[in-house]
Formats: structure tokens, sequence, C-alpha cells
């Protein structure tokens, strides 16, 4: 079933169908996202891209654009360095470029997260323009609760204001994270993280799920969809997971919670190539299609069509 989409104010006439398209496409015609994370080399150096348990697959920043390309998703989500280097042998990728990221080399011991923009939104729209490669959208990481915040929830309020000038989606990760953050996947704060991003107007927010000792995560994340209103909340993959697992953790998240999609990076891109594909499209069964995890898993085995 297709869900309703709610245009932005901020969205001028002139770029109007463009962001419809965008819409479209970003989504499939669902109105739900599945967004093929691949914004990991930055964020997390090569932790997740060699040794153990990782294919070798993975070691070349090319498998990322392959899984892309072979695979059904929503976007690809990744820098715009990355994409200068590969997008002209992979144009027809839907691609959503990530305005800012930092390593994990300083620690919250040592200093608060900050994440300030690399480039900004004209930046992005200027190499569209240039290259007319398919870019839908930005991406953009607050880091809530750092002393920071303040500079990095400016910067995301510019982004989404100026990409839908420009008739491009946004999706903002928003991770409570810093001294003054004592549980950073506590309900209540992954709620408040979904509630800035509808503050800031966000088509998208990518937030961690929740965990409460006792409770149920499908039910407690409940809160955090109601507290974002009009923007959708997608969840983060998180660390690798088997298969069958991941897949009913994701039925839930949407068809219990409510979540409007998924952000998934190492459960896709750690697995060797064929298997990373079917994966993700088992991935993109439950998430734009609605199959029952049992389907989606048979995707992933091979033996089904993914819709």
């Amino acid at each position: 079933m297709e869900e309703k989409t709610y245009i932005p104010a901020d969205v001028p006439n002139g770029t109007l169908n463009e962001y419809l398209d965008n819409y479209d496409e970003i989504t499939l015609g669902s109105g739900r996202l599945m967004l093929f994370a691949g914004d990991q080399k930055i964020e997390h150096l090569n932790d997740d891209f060699y040794g153990e348990g990782i294919a070798a697959d993975d070691a070349d920043p090319e498998h990322l654009f392959k899984i892309a390309s072979e695979a059904e998703i929503g976007v690809f989500a990744t820098q715009l360095g990355l994409v200068s280097l590969y997008g002209n042998d992979y144009p027809d990728i839907p691609y959503l470029i990530k305005l800012n990221s930092k390593t994990n080399l300083v620690k919250t011991a040592q200093q608060d997260p900050v994440s300030t923009q690399m480039i900004d939104v004209r930046q992005v729209v200027e190499f569209k323009k240039n290259t007319g490669l398919n870019i839908l959208g930005v991406g953009y990481t607050v880091y809530l609760g750092s002393e920071y915040e303040n500079a990095m929830i400016r910067e995301a309020a510019q982004a989404v204001h100026w990409a839908h000038h420009h008739g491009l989606l946004t999706v903002l990760w928003i991770y409570p994270r810093g001294k003054a953050v004592k549980d950073e996947k506590a309900p209540e704060l992954i709620a408040g993280a979904t509630g800035v991003a509808a503050t800031l107007g966000s088509d998208f927010v990518k937030v961690n799920y929740p965990k409460k000792e006792g409770q149920k995560s499908a039910e407690i994340f409940k809160q955090a969809i109601k507290a974002a209103g009009r923007t959708k909340v997608v969840c983060a993959g998180g660390s690798s997971m088997e298969p069958r697992a991941f897949l009913q953790q994701l039925h839930d998240q949407i068809f219990i919670s409510g979540a409007m999609g998924n952000a998934t990076g190492r459960n896709i891109h750690q697995k060797p190539l064929d298997e990373a594909v079917r994966l993700t499209n088992a991935i993109t069964a439950i998430t734009v299609y609605g199959k029952p995890v049992d389907e989606a898993f048979q995707v992933y085995m091979g033996k089904e069509p993914r819709n």
C-alpha cells in the first residue's frame, strides 16, 4: 500500500515536480525507503571492510557500487568523493550525498562528537548538473546531546531548507551521543531525536533502534514514530546479524512499530557480492513490497522473486 506523501511548504513551485519525481524514485513508489548505507569508509574507517567474518569483496570500495547497481534499492548513501570517483561507471544508481562525516578515532571521553559539513547543498546541485548523475537527496548527521549540537542542528536545518529548494529529498541521521547522554538507545531519547528531525522539516530520519530492559523494542519504538509526525522514521541496520533474524527485526520495525523503511549498511556490504545482492532484494521485498518474512527469506535464498 502506497503511503501518503506530504509536500513540504519550502519546496517551491519551480522544483515541485522534481521533488515529487525524486520522492517516487527514492521510495520505489511505496512511500517507504530502502536506503543502502555506504558512508562508513569515513565513519568507521576500515574496521567495517576488512577482517574476520567480512567478505574479501568488501576491501574494495567499488563493492558498494556493484551492490547498488545490481540490487533493487531506493537510494545509495555515500560521500560525494566516492561518487566522483566511481559515478561515471555507475550512472544509473540513485544517489544520496552525505554532507558531513567524522571518524570514530576521537572518543567521547576525549571530546563530545562534532561533525560539520564537508560540502553544501549548492555544491551537490552543481555536481549533479555537471555530471548528470542521478542524485535524489542529501543526508546529514546530528549528534544530539553533544556540546556542539547547536552547530550541527543549524547546518542540518540549512541543508533541509536548501535541499527542498532544489527539489531534493533529505535524510537526517540523528544519534544521541556525548558526555551528557547516559543511554544512547533510551526510548525517550530516540523519540526526542525523531522529534528534532520533524522540527527541522526533514523527509526522513535515521535513528538507532531503542532498547529498554524488560520491554519489546518493536513496542517502545512506537513512541519515536509518533514523535516524528510527518517525518518518516527509518532504523539503522547496526552490526551484522544472522539474515533471517535481521529480516524479522526489519519486518517488526515497519509493520508493528510503524517505521517507514530501513537504512542498512554492514549487514549488506560485508557479504560477497551475490549474497549481498540477494539480501538487499530480500530487504526491499519487506520494505517496499510488504512481503512476509518467510517469503523475503526465500528471496535471500534465491528461491523466490523479490516482488
